[in-house]
């Protein structure tokens, strides 16, 4: 199986690390999974959990490690969705063995079984002994780092002797983020073509809009126009009724010809910057070399303008040769008077410079302190604040700041961005609260449940966020202080399958961000 050490551009193992949790997304945010030493032959089980994405997903692994064959690995998965619900540019599922030392191992795909939720199980091996195992869904099956989108993960293990296995401090991963996943040249995959269209196919044609992206119509045309007549003879194949392995075939090897592609317009993109910065390094050298040369004329040319007025003094001057050494007497001194002066000068500056930096560290002591003082202030008056604001909704307290929760009970019904009777009561008070408090930045971001278009759901959060801030701001809270955002369906606490979960989900934080 093919490894690769991984850059620091898309993955950072840690043995001690901090982990968020409950986000609806994955995009810039750390995974974590367990990496576990294998015992030499002996059969371990390893249980695996969705993540936040699709937590119905579950899998199991039963692992062995021989001294002949390696470690091998059975995985069994079950509830997997359609990869293209995942966003753009997802096609397939691929298992991932990750090491504590930062090695990756494509350990293989996971072909789908079925148009909907599928169940399907795979049987590869890899050199690792200690490692994580992690299931992303991929553009394609010969991807050689994960994406973001982590689907599965491993937990702690259970070996059938019932002793103690050794496990490794977690393995932390940010992901791939390249904007392939985000780009309006990413092809999309409907419905109908990923129940209709092999696997392989959608694949091939990620891979090749992959090579795209890097370049491949300049830099590898002719990979690209093999991996391109490849998909269309699997294509083809395929309309025509072919054996579904000669399709599956083909649609590999242009899958193989467009990641060939990819990698050669990466290097030649490489290349042509590193030739492009020589070529710009050569022509700063050359202009160096031109100030050069025009100064070097320009000392010629003073050199002997001073010869010619050297000459005229001597032939003029013969009877008064006293004169030019009392001359010269005056020069040396008053060359050696400058000398002084620009020591002085020096002396003066360096002294300045020391007094200005001293202000300096003055001034940022002072600073320091004051922010310290005023972060002492805010830790001291927290608890009462966030006493004062529980008459008013659900209070907490994270990373960002003190969290008021208000309930959907503010508004006159639950799509209105009228004020119900006595909210105004409530606003005034949290207002005067607020206003009483000007070291907290005030975030008001307003959420709702996915009932209705996302785009109509959006501009209620918008309205509602901002008609908060409106009335905040009859208190005096200046509107460069606030910041309404609208969310509308994006982030829901609670799965919007019944009532009560969406009215979970139709809420409003009104968020103090401490201004240090």
């Amino acid at each position: 199986m093919k490894t690769l050490r991984p850059s620091a551009l898309f993955l950072l193992v840690f043995f001690s690390l901090i982990f968020t949790v409950e986000l609806p997304a994955q995009a810039d945010i750390g995974r974590r999974t367990t990496a576990i030493t294998y015992p030499l032959n002996e059969r371990v089980d390893v249980q695996f959990r969705g993540t936040t994405r699709f937590p119905r997903m579950s899998g199991r692994a039963i692992i062995r490690r021989t001294e002949r064959n390696g470690t091998e690995v059975e995985v069994l998965v079950s509830k997997m969705p359609r990869p293209f619900e995942l966003g753009r540019g997802y096609a397939t599922y691929v298992l991932w063995a990750v090491s504590p030392e930062g090695q990756v191992d494509n350990l293989g795909e996971i072909k789908r079984r079925g148009f909907f939720e599928f169940d399907s199980k795979i049987d590869v091996t890899t050199r690792l002994q200690t490692f994580a195992l992690i299931i992303t869904a991929e553009p394609h099956f010969l991807v050689k780092r994960p994406s973001q989108e982590i689907m599965l993960e491993n937990l702690n293990p259970v070996a059938r002797s019932g002793r103690q296995l050794t496990t490794a401090a977690s393995v932390q991963y940010f992901g791939n983020t390249s904007d392939y996943f985000k780009d309006t040249r990413t092809p999309e995959i409907a419905e109908i073509d990923y129940s209709r269209t092999p696997s392989t196919v959608l694949q091939a044609k990620q891979a090749i809009a992959l090579a795209k992206f890097a370049g491949a119509e300049r830099d590898a045309p002719e990979q690209l126009l093999e991996a391109e007549t490849l998909l269309n003879n699997s294509e083809e194949a395929w309309r025509a009724g072919r054996k579904e392995d000669e399709v599956d075939i083909t649609a590999r090897r242009s899958i193989s010809a467009a990641v060939a592609a990819e990698q050669l317009a990466y290097e030649r993109a490489d290349a042509r910057r590193q030739r492009n910065e020589q070529i710009r390094a050569d022509a700063d050298m050359q202009k160096v070399e031109d100030r050069l040369s025009t100064a070097q004329s320009e000392i010629d040319e003073l050199k002997r303008q001073l010869a010619d007025e050297t000459r005229s003094k001597e032939l003029s001057q013969r009877d008064v040769e006293n004169y030019i050494k009392q001359i010269r007497d005056l020069q040396a001194e008053n060359g050696k008077l400058r000398e002084d002066l620009g020591r002085v000068q020096l002396e003066a500056t360096n002294a300045k410079s020391r007094l200005d930096a001293i202000d300096q560290q003055k001034r940022e002591a002072e600073e320091q302190q004051q922010r310290e003082a005023r972060l002492n202030a805010l830790q001291a008056n927290e608890a009462t604040l966030m006493q004062s604001l529980r008459r008013y909704g659900t209070v907490s307290k994270s990373e960002r700041g003190i969290i008021l929760t208000i309930p959907e009970n503010f508004w006159a019904t639950t799509r209105s961005t009228d004020f119900a009777p006595g909210a105004d009561t409530r606003l005034t008070s949290i207002g005067q609260i607020l206003n009483g408090n000007p070291d907290y930045r005030i975030e008001i971001e307003s959420h709702t449940d996915n009932q209705g278009t996302p785009s109509e759901l959006e501009s209620l959060t918008e309205r509602r966020s901002r008609a908060i801030a409106e009335r905040l701001s009859v208190f005096g809270i200046p509107n460069n202080r606030m910041e309404p955002r609208g969310l509308g369906a994006s982030i829901p606490v609670a799965p919007n399958n019944t009532n009560a979960n969406r009215a979970r989900n139709r809420r409003v934080h009104v968020i103090m961000v401490p201004v240090i």
